[in-house]
């Protein structure tokens, strides 16, 4: 489903590309509402988010978990036979990540988050914490870099950071007030590529894990489309702005005509006339970062907070 998302004082209209994902009545049909109300429930989700802050800023907790081994390769594993050794997989790295959960026992549906290729930045983490835990999520904000000692990565992708992602479905797997069949990836810029990743079918397993354990969902905000494979194995929403020159909203597009509704349910949203970042209240009105524009969309953040409300609560709840 490709939607696209309208800056004008006009009827607010989702249309289909493959299918569509809301339903009236048990038939797909397309979802009109006005630009006031979404505005207006916009800002009664961030005013009970922001006034909640105080109280859930208590349950954020630092935690160190460990990244998913990386599966030595066959030709390592005969090479190391034919010596008469035995190779281990290789290690994978202790990761830190911010864990946050709401009130009460649970158990509770949870959110893994990754950050961008500029790192970890503590007012997008609480922000995530904020809106996650605020829906009734527990929320596991990974950090990618802290432990390695490195601070950005735009000039490479990283696969470890998959395997990172893995570790920390694995960790909150095994937390009493955490239901393991309800958690979800979400990620932003190149975490949303990891997420797209790890939505993707994979001719072999690249990561040492247990088969009985995935993520439900996946969102991606503003990710390269690119990297994902043309059908995917979990529902996953995409959030991209039109003028992005980053990761283009173009690329998405094609990737949704490539896959032609094949797969697991995939739902693109492109906001008119929103850059790369637009979610992000710090980039303001406007700055350039490793040659791409970035610059804040209150009304595209807002709509897609709505979207990134609705969207794991329907797929979590199946």
């Amino acid at each position: 489903m490709r939607s696209k998302a309208s800056s004008q004082t006009k009827p607010f209209r989702i249309s289909e590309l493959a299918m569509s994902h809301f339903k009236n009545g048990g038939k797909f049909g397309v979802r009109k509402v006005s630009d006031r109300t979404i505005r207006c429930v916009a800002m009664m989700v961030l005013t009970a988010t922001l006034c909640a802050q105080t109280v859930r800023a208590a349950t954020d907790e630092l935690v160190k978990f460990d990244s998913a081994p990386f599966i030595m390769g066959q030709i390592q594993q005969r090479q190391a036979r034919e010596r008469g050794e035995t190779l281990a997989n290789a290690p994978g790295a202790t990761i830190e990540g911010y864990l946050s959960k709401p009130e009460g026992s649970g158990p509770f549906p949870a959110v893994v988050y990754l950050h961008g290729c500029s790192g970890l930045f503590k007012n997008i983490r609480n922000r995530i914490a904020d809106l996650m835990t605020g829906w009734g999520y527990v929320s596991l904000v990974v950090d990618s870099f802290s432990t390695r000692g490195i601070k950005e990565t735009c000039d490479q992708l990283m696969p470890a950071r998959e395997g990172d992602a893995l570790g920390a479905l694995l960790y909150l797997s095994k937390l009493r007030f955490v239901d393991p069949r309800r958690i979800a990836i979400m990620g932003s810029s190149q975490g949303g590529i990891v997420a797209l990743k790890l939505a993707s079918t994979h001719a072999v397993d690249l990561f040492a894990f247990p088969d009985n354990l995935k993520f439900k969902a996946a969102v991606a905000y503003y990710p390269l489309c690119s990297a994902a494979t043309d059908q995917l194995t979990i529902p996953t929403i995409i959030l991209v702005g039109e003028l992005d020159d980053s990761t283009p909203a173009k690329d998405c597009e094609r990737w949704m005509e490539r896959r032609a509704g094949k797969g697991a349910l995939a739902k693109l949203i492109v906001y008119p006339g929103a850059y790369h970042a637009f979610d992000i209240p710090t980039v303001g009105n406007g700055m350039r970062s490793f040659g791409h524009w970035h610059k804040y969309d209150a009304d595209a953040a807002n709509r897609s907070i709505l979207e990134v409300r609705d969207f794991p609560a329907n797929e979590l709840t199946k």
